[in-house]
């Protein structure tokens, strides 16, 4: 049984990011922000700032149990021609302006490949992620271990993440964030990073899909169905890594993110889960469908507080062409 309803109380009581912690991000990304811009040496430097990652694509989830959670944001800074050949310099400059300030001069903070790390007290940490656009026409942000640029499309990737998502009925992120939740509170696939992830399960929404199927991604267990199938199928047949380019057309891969090792688990993990999802799905009996879905999901999975009875919620018929494995494209 599809139990939609049991889908949205585990996406809000237990997946999603609670409102009172993203506006404590926006918050504290602000006050940086402002800290940065104040400053003597960087701040006559600094144009803006943008949500990077799973903040500006919408599919950061709840921490586990008392784990920090994290966020990026681009530090938007024009070009210093004084540091054409040091790129690492931005990075650099970054970190200092926060070592030099009061407050967060005093709270961790650290240099990364791409970003300067900022770590609050038993919630959250922040990674700046310098970012400019060069004269000759290159977006890019730093990689410090290099001390080179890396071509990036942050706006190009939300973008692609926006279409995919409307393709998807507005699932996509939903979905995201399940599998994600999957990752980190089920020790599942351990290893794949976010970025590859969401990459991986948006590459699988395509409009041909709602063509030949207008309810493919008609709510999010159907959603979750299908493109953790269409994954499966699609890794089923790649055994060897293969190249994940950046769909935002940066024309970077993501390809340094993971190792064969990781991708054979993650690819055996996903073709576990699959059946799973899929058992549970097409499981008539509410009962056993709950107890299936709960052997995924953990007792988040639950009934909203107002249902007390079984056929309140009634599935909806599960037409057998869009569900079997047997059935799936390659």
């Amino acid at each position: 049984m599809k139990l939609t309803d049991y889908f949205n109380v585990l996406l809000k009581d237990t997946v999603n990011l609670g409102q009172v912690k993203l506006d404590l991000l926006d918050s504290r990304v602000e006050s940086v922000y402002k800290a940065l811009k104040a400053d003597e040496q960087i701040g006559p430097l600094i144009l803006g700032k943008t949500p990077q990652g799973s903040w500006a694509h919408r599919t950061i989830i709840n921490p586990v149990g008392d784990n920090e959670f994290d966020a990026d944001f681009m530090l938007d800074i024009s070009e210093n021609p004084d540091w054409a050949d040091d790129p690492k310099k931005y990075i650099e400059e970054v970190y200092a302006a926060l070592h030099r300030h009061s407050t967060y001069g005093n709270m961790p903070h650290s240099r990364k490949c791409r970003c300067v790390r900022l770590v609050y007290a038993n919630s959250m940490h922040l990674d700046i992620v310098p970012h400019l656009n060069l004269a000759d026409g290159r977006e890019v942000i730093v990689n410090r271990d290099d001390n080179d640029w890396e071509l990036t499309s942050p706006q190009g990737f939300t973008d692609w993440m926006k279409t995919k998502d409307t393709l998807a009925n507005g699932n996509l992120r939903k979905v995201i964030r399940l599998m994600k939740y999957l990752r980190d509170h089920k020790n599942s696939f351990t290893g794949t990073r976010s970025i590859l992830l969401t990459t991986l399960l948006g590459e699988r929404v395509t409009e041909l899909r709602t063509l030949l199927d207008p309810g493919y991604y008609s709510d999010v267990p159907t959603t979750l169905l299908h493109v953790v199938n269409d994954l499966d199928s699609w890794l089923q047949a790649r055994p060897i890594k293969p190249s994940i380019p950046d769909p935002s057309g940066s024309g970077v891969t993501f390809d340094h993110r993971w190792e064969q090792s990781t991708y054979s688990y993650f690819r055996d993990r996903i073709h576990a889960h699959a059946a799973e999802i899929e058992k549970a799905y097409n499981e008539e009996n509410k009962d056993r469908s709950v107890e299936l879905w709960q052997g995924i999901f953990g007792d988040a999975f639950k009934a909203p507080a107002t249902s007390s009875s079984s056929t309140k919620f009634p599935a909806a018929p599960v037409p057998a062409t869009t569900v079997g494995r047997s059935g799936r494209a390659g």
